[in-house]
């Protein structure tokens, strides 16, 4: 049985994909993946395969070629760019006699190192067990079988069986705990809405910036670094700036491609935040070749979220590095405007704090409700939002409501395809302003250094 190596961050990377080769960007990312894990990368395969190898996933052909390199090399360490199964992973080991680790092993070994705050140490070790309840190996081969004979009988029960159900106690404990945290953010959410509060998101792929805008924004001393997955501890602060309207924001953990379904459960807690936030500001990184596709990927992450109906800023961030200038550019296909930033020098923070003011100015609308009974749920959920400003009972059944909420909220609760949000989708016809409403925002100049205004839609 292979033992796998503990020490070492001398590592080789593979990047295999399915009818193509790994493309520069891919490849790129994957590096500053492994490099921000602490690894030295010793080389660099790709390989393509019309299927995915059940043994070895990328194939036994390519698996002899990277055992050669290994050894070679010297490294101590293999990290794959792809979600490896239990046995894969195992069987690559035995092959190579290198340890292994995929890609979803690689972001969380990242996350264990970036979490801070207790809450963000608990969302990252309830992601890892997660993930290691599938890859428990063999550590005390005396134990791990139960023998026949005399004297050769075993405990009763083997160290697997036994580290599976500390495993799984545990997991029930840091789930209870975070349930705990849930409760308690929601409790904060609650206060700050019956003081009339708005709330405010930042999302994006990591490594756009957002870190460096939440401290421009609230003086804060988030840490932020030109790495990915810089910060991953939830952080929320009073935003300055905005006259007339208590507003805060919060700063979650970035986004990357194929972002592990762990991390999508353990982080709720965080990811609650967007989920529930009045307006999401999804900062891109405009000097980012790639911004298209990562656009793609953070737009993919709020719709398994269910954040993706909440109204959304979009700030181009780091001008500064790609010699756009700061300004404000309005679609006349969406009710928001994109905004372009510098975070790092402080160009357009002006005009993205009058862009969040208008935003917020006026924003309540109160409508008068006649509730079914059988929509008992969403008269719940307008006490839990302390939105009820009157009520009465009413005798042919359910109830009259004066309900008052931002008409992001409204939105919000009117979006999907439940009864009681088509229900509530009739009943505010009329009373919302259409979404791609002309709103009077000055349109920036195009330029030669402007090529994302040369199109009334898209970020080509």
């Amino acid at each position: 049985m292979f033992e796998r190596n503990r020490r070492g961050n001398r590592a080789i990377l593979v990047c295999p994909r399915q009818d193509r080769q790994a493309d520069s960007a891919e490849l790129q990312e994957f590096t500053e993946l492994a490099r921000s894990a602490g690894a030295e990368v010793l080389d660099v395969i790709t390989t393509s395969r019309k299927h995915p190898d059940a043994r070895f996933y990328i194939g036994s052909g390519k698996a002899a070629e990277l055992a050669e390199r290994v050894q070679s090399l010297g490294a101590d360490l293999v990290l794959v760019d792809a979600p490896l199964s239990p046995i894969q992973e195992r069987n690559l080991e035995r092959e190579i006699q290198c340890r292994v680790l995929d890609r979803t092993g690689l972001i969380l070994d990242i996350f264990s190192q970036r979490a801070r705050s207790h809450e963000g140490k608990l969302q990252v070790e309830l992601a890892q067990l997660r993930h290691l309840s599938t890859r428990l190996v063999r550590g005390w081969t005396h134990l791990e079988r139960q023998k026949g004979g005399i004297g050769l009988r075993g405990p009763g029960e083997t160290q697997l069986e036994t580290d599976r159900r500390l495993l799984a106690a545990r997991v029930k404990s840091l789930r209870k705990r975070l349930d705990a945290v849930v409760r308690q953010r929601e409790q904060g959410r609650r206060q700050r809405h019956r003081r009339g509060t708005g709330s405010i998101a930042l999302v994006g792929y990591t490594n756009a910036g957002k870190s460096t805008l939440f401290n421009r924004l609230t003086d804060a001393a988030v840490y932020q670094a030109d790495q990915l997955f810089a910060t991953l501890d939830p952080t929320v602060r009073q935003l300055r700036g905005v006259q007339g309207k208590e507003l805060v924001i919060s700063d979650t953990v970035g986004f990357v491609r194929d972002l592990p379904h762990e991390l999508v459960a353990a982080f709720r807690a965080t990811l609650q935040e967007a989920r529930e936030a009045d307006l999401l500001i999804h900062v891109i990184d405009h000097n980012d070749p790639e911004r298209l596709e990562h656009i793609q990927q953070v737009r993919a992450v709020l719709r398994e979220i269910g954040a993706d109906h909440i109204p959304t800023l979009e700030v181009m961030n780091k001008i500064d590095l790609s010699g756009h200038r700061p300004g404000v550019f309005h679609n006349t296909e969406e009710g928001l405007p994109r905004v372009f930033v510098s975070a790092h020098s402080g160009e357009g923070l002006d005009d993205l704090l009058s862009i969040i003011a208008q935003h917020f100015t006026g924003q309540n609308l109160t409508v008068d409700l006649h509730l079914p009974p059988e929509y008992g749920k969403l008269r719940a959920r307008f006490y839990a939002l302390d939105a009820v400003r009157g009520e009465t009972g009413n005798p042919a059944g359910g109830w009259r409501m004066q309900i008052e909420l931002p008409e992001g909220k409204w939105r919000q609760l009117a979006a999907g395809s439940s009864p009681a949000a088509t229900w509530l989708g009739e009943q505010l016809a009329g009373h919302l302003p259409a979404k791609n409403q002309d709103t009077p925002f000055e349109t920036v100049p195009t330029g030669t250094n402007n090529p994302i205004l040369e199109k009334t839609h898209g970020l080509e």
